[in-house]
């Protein structure tokens, strides 16, 4: 309860005059009866920096809702920039607080990874250095499990690209089988225009894709078709194809599509177009993947950098005008 509101309850309840409390309070009186008429006003908010909170707060709403409510501070304050909006992660975190606004935990489940001792196995060819200097260098591929409402189990078998860390290909189906993996290793090279663009006559030049040790990927049906489109195949131990704060894949497949898929009632089983999803890059400054240029990278750095706040955060009065400049 603020100060002015005790104030008026004082002579509403108990009849104790304005004057009176203001005097016990230290307060003037000028300033309550100016509290006062501002309390008239139609939007019931009594100075500028309330009107400008309660549209702050109005417009984090609105893009919480729009995330599906999976967006913490940190990723909503890139979606508020986007409109205009000069906040910090902080002031965005305060507006979510006093709105009740909490982003989705996602559960974490155990791994599908199993191995075939049988099956031959591949090298390491990455070297746990999961950067990549240019587009179809290292692709590193994950398969998860997402439960349904319908009671039904899906899988998803996904393939990322390591310098832009843009969803190649995605596939999902009933079973975690080689069918599911080729389907999505299929999709990835169609979505960088087929075998002839990605093909090289040296071995050492093809693309990498880099898996755990899963059956899925030690499977003949793939390890043919990884060979016919010029692919060599790269395996870290069971379990761990990435080391922990560098989990692409995993992340994708663990965090964000389960979120997804976990708000949308399956009254029966589809997969949603990628291309709905909004997708951002954490570590590259919440840029997009389909937009990702070298320009973003430190010199001599081959991973994305991380943009910081160069000024204190303010609540502007009005979301600023954003110009698109075509790239």
């Amino acid at each position: 309860m603020s100060v002015a509101r005790f104030i008026a309850d004082q002579r509403t309840k108990y009849r104790v005059p304005h004057a009176f409390t203001c005097v016990l309070l230290g307060v003037s009186v000028s300033w309550f009866y100016k509290w006062i008429a501002r309390a008239g006003n139609a939007d019931g908010l009594h100075t500028d920096t309330d009107r400008c909170r309660a549209r702050l707060d109005a417009a984090v709403a609105s893009a919480f809702t729009a995330a599906r409510g999976l967006h913490g501070s940190p990723r909503l304050i890139a979606d508020l920039r986007d409109l205009g909006w000069e906040v910090s992660e902080k002031t965005v975190a305060d507006s979510m607080r006093r709105q009740g606004l909490v982003a989705r935990r996602i559960k974490r489940r155990n791994g599908l990874t199993n191995q075939d001792k049988t099956a031959p196995k591949f090298p390491d060819l990455v070297k746990r250095d999961f950067t990549a200097a240019a587009p179809n260098l290292k692709w590193v591929g994950d398969m998860t499990e997402i439960p349904t409402e319908c009671g039904q189990k899906l899988y998803l078998a996904t393939v990322i690209d390591l310098y832009s860390r843009r969803l190649l290909g995605a596939a999902m189906g009933l079973h975690p089988d080689a069918e599911l993996a080729c389907a999505a290793i299929t999709m990835a090279v169609a979505a960088r225009g087929g075998r002839q663009a990605i093909w090289r006559d040296e071995e050492s030049e093809r693309v990498i894709f880099h898996t755990d040790r899963g059956s899925t990927y030690t499977a003949k049906a793939f390890t043919t078709l990884c060979r016919t489109v010029g692919i060599r195949q790269s395996m870290g131990r069971v379990g761990s194809i990435m080391p922990p704060r560098r989990r692409f894949s995993p992340r994708w497949n663990g965090k964000c599509c389960p979120a997804i898929i976990s708000v949308i009632p399956f009254m029966r089983r589809r997969w949603l177009s990628t291309g709905a999803i909004p997708s951002t890059i954490t570590n590259a400054g919440t840029v997009p993947p389909t937009g990702y240029r070298p320009s973003t990278m430190r010199s001599g750095n081959p991973r994305p950098s991380r943009k910081r706040h160069r000024k204190p955060s303010t609540i502007s009065g009005e979301p600023q005008e954003v110009v698109a400049v075509a790239q």
